[in-house]
């Protein structure tokens, strides 16, 4: 999908903050955040250890709760949801992917995969059989996540976060645990389903390699947004 200044926003981050008490202290992580992803878009998110990244994404995917400013997704606004609110648009609306691959180790690779459709009432049977075509699932079906490989497991939890065709994709260094060419591999696969479903996509890396792959990269420094690159 062609990303265009007319692609709608999909998420709108405006003057965001947040701070956490220390050893008596306050730590101002977040000092005034601004920030939108389009529909199809993939923005990677970089900066030091400490910078705020994962506060961020957290606070997006309405995880923990802001001090100030406004988080948008779409037309909701995630800082005036309840807590169930805001449990719902995790259910219906966003993807999560994190560095662990946290399947459920009971369900099959199958039942993994379709675990939020089903829950969010949005299953897509064509579109369920597209996702384990393109991620090379079809002979793993009937497996366990303890039979398969890192590589495996990540391409499962990102199927399982876009088997809603969520708004938005959210990542947080989701090629941590792998190596080099499977985190390559794994995260070419995710550009392609977030072009392929439309939705915005989001992600956390140190790897200032894998973020050059994205579509932009914005840098997060001392609590701000200190540089964008398209």
């Amino acid at each position: 999908m062609a990303i265009t200044s007319g692609s709608p926003v999909v998420l709108d981050v405006t003057g965001l903050t947040k701070s956490y008490r220390a050893a008596g202290e306050e730590i101002a992580v977040l000092r005034g955040v601004n920030l939108t992803v389009r529909a199809g878009e993939s923005v990677a998110l970089t900066g030091e250890s400490g910078s705020g990244k994962s506060t961020l994404l957290h606070l997006i995917a309405g995880l923990d709760a802001a001090d100030g400013g406004e988080i948008r997704l779409a037309d909701a606004s995630v800082s005036e949801l309840s807590d169930a609110g805001r449990a719902e648009l995790r259910r219906d609306r966003l993807g999560l992917v994190f560095q662990q691959f946290n399947l459920i180790p009971s369900l099959t690779v199958e039942d993994n995969l379709v675990f939020q459709s089903r829950i969010a009432g949005r299953h897509d049977p064509d579109w369920h059989r597209e996702l384990v075509e393109r991620l090379g699932l079809s002979n793993f079906l009937k497996r366990y996540p303890e039979q398969l490989s890192g590589g495996q497991q990540q391409r499962v939890a990102i199927g399982r976060a876009l088997a809603t065709r969520p708004l938005l994709l959210l990542a947080d260094e989701p090629t941590g645990n792998l190596d080099e060419a499977t985190a390559d591999e794994v995260l070419a696969l995710a550009r392609d389903l977030v072009a392929r479903s439309g939705c915005g996509f989001l992600m956390v890396t140190h790897s200032a390699r894998l973020a050059a792959t994205l579509d932009r990269q914005v840098n997060l420094h001392a609590g701000i947004i200190a540089a964008v690159i398209a």
